[in-house]
């Protein structure tokens, strides 16, 4: 299957990482760009660039008709989705395939039948893989609130409500008794016909204290399927990631092994080809279910990449390509460091993550040993509404944890972004924090974090503090220091407030 030039059908900090991957192969690449993104880095990065439409994603990015005629103009003959956008949808893909284009994912067929919570859920039990109960057939508007009711008691309380198609948490609410399930119900289904066009919804049990992990695999054409050290994905807001590491400390090595050995059993079993995530659930007492599979590249792939030192996304392309597998399964599943990623968004964590658009005034990255950040923003680019606020991914990794989580600390430290609010003075404290420097986390850290701290801020230090740091950028500038550093100020503050108590201390 030819791939000499390759369509990059999203945009951002992902079109950036495919663009770098295809360039050291040699393989030209193509960037497509809504109407705000025209001067975007990854526009500017790829051999050729093509408009797609206005800035909203169901006007350009979400255009599969627009992104064929991209493909045909430009000579492309390959086509990588990255994540989101059209990343898991059949009909992209099928498109991709009818038009000639070698699509670089997994089949139309094994996208639909992943794609489908409860199609996925039958797939995993059939493979062997334990599964939360729940409902195997999904519970569409037709089923009236009465029987979902009989469903939901013969489950027993607490129960989830989620979207069948989808994911990131749309469509998705907590049913903590029988009197939440019919507004839950409702909204669920509302929400998700928005999302996704589909309004059908499922049960599963509610675990109280449950884990993230989920398990990376590549698949090739010839039968081999090869699962890679888990990730830890616990840290979350509003059922999105915003910290991942691997290895996990809740993974003992024969933990490992059953798990591994389970996920690569369901991508076996549906013929899955490329790169692909099993998300599970880990309980309390060590038991593991099947969550969900995601059918693309994960935004969390780089901690896998740090951890085996395996470039995903170029396999990805080699996989398409037809090429065999030859990643040692044993290395694979061997840890030869740990890693961690911060998501930077630019949300406030001091309400509620909410996002924060703007303009970004300044922008300077960390560099270093053990440190690599993965990002589609430039200073001076206005983060847009239409899309996702993240704006880098930040990753740190060292021989072992202690040390990653220092590398981290002294990354964030360096972070300069100014101009917008960012959740990096979340992720300085939370790497301070007493219970994730034991391990001591689940899905719900950051909501029991927001509760506890009682509206405190993330991004305010004290007072003596803030006027420590002022004079110490004061003092070097009048010693000819130049550009006053960030000692001890926050990066999110907006640059105008930070030289402001400089110009008071002179």
């Amino acid at each position: 299957m030819p791939v000499t030039k390759v369509l990059i059908a999203n945009r951002g900090e992902i079109a950036v990482r495919v663009i770098r991957a295809c360039r050291d192969m040699g393989i030209a690449t193509v960037a497509v760009y809504s109407e705000c993104d025209r001067t975007a880095r990854h526009v500017r990065m790829a051999d050729e660039a093509y408009p797609i439409g206005p800035n909203p994603p169901r006007e350009s990015y979400l255009r599969i008709d627009a992104l064929i005629a991209v493909a045909r103009a430009s000579g492309a003959d390959a086509v990588h989705p990255g994540y989101g956008f059209l990343a898991e949808n059949e009909d992209f893909a099928a498109a991709c395939r009818d038009a000639g284009l070698t699509f670089i994912g997994p089949s139309p067929e094994v996208i639909e039948q992943m794609g489908s919570k409860t199609a996925a859920r039958q797939a995993a039990m059939a493979a062997g893989m334990p599964v939360v109960p729940g409902t195997t057939t999904p519970l569409g508007a037709d089923v009236p609130d009465a029987e979902v009711r009989r469903i939901a008691e013969s489950i027993g309380y607490p129960l989830m409500l989620k979207a069948v198609s989808g994911g990131g948490g749309k469509g998705m609410r907590v049913v903590n008794g029988p009197e939440d399930l019919s507004g839950a119900l409702r909204a669920a289904r509302s929400e998700a016909g928005s999302a996704f066009g589909d309004s059908a919804v499922y049960l599963e049990r509610r675990l109280l204290r449950p884990r993230h992990i989920e398990v990376q695999l590549l698949a090739d054409h010839h039968g081999t399927v090869i699962p890679f050290v888990e990730r830890e994905c616990s840290i979350q807001r509003r059922h999105q990631k915003v910290i991942e590491e691997s290895p996990s400390l809740a993974v003992s090595p024969d933990l490992r092994r059953r798990l591994t050995s389970a996920a690569a059993s369901v991508a076996a079993r549906v013929g899955y080809t490329n790169a692909g995530t099993i998300e599970c659930l880990l309980d309390e007492d060590g038991s593991f279910y099947f969550l969900e599979m995601n059918t693309r590249l994960q935004v969390e792939h780089p901690v896998t990449e740090m951890v085996s030192g395996v470039d995903l996304v170029q396999w990805q392309i080699r996989i398409a390509r037809g090429e065999r597998l030859t990643i040692d399964p044993e290395a694979a599943l061997t840890p030869r460091a740990h890693a961690i990623e911060c998501r930077i968004y630019a949300e406030d964590p001091d309400n509620q993550f909410l996002p924060s658009p703007g303009r970004i005034l300044r922008l300077q990255a960390p560099q270093g040993p053990g440190v690599r950040d993965d990002s589609g923003a430039t200073e001076g680019l206005a983060v847009p509404i239409f899309y996702d606020p993240m704006i880098s991914k930040l990753i740190a990794w060292a021989d072992d944890r202690p040390q990653a989580i220092a590398r981290m600390r002294r990354a964030l430290r360096e972070y300069e972004v100014h101009g917008i609010k960012t959740t990096i003075p979340f992720f300085r404290w939370a790497l301070d924090d007493a219970d994730f420097l034991a391990g001591r986390f689940d899905t719900a850290f950051i909501d029991r974090t927001l509760a506890e701290r009682g509206g405190a801020p993330f991004d305010q230090p004290a007072a003596d503090d803030e006027t420590l740091a002022a004079i110490a950028a004061a003092l070097h500038l009048a010693l000819g220091g130049g550009t006053a550093p960030a000692v001890g100020v926050t990066p999110a503050v907006s640059a105008w407030r930070q030289q402001a108590r400089v110009e008071a201390l002179r």
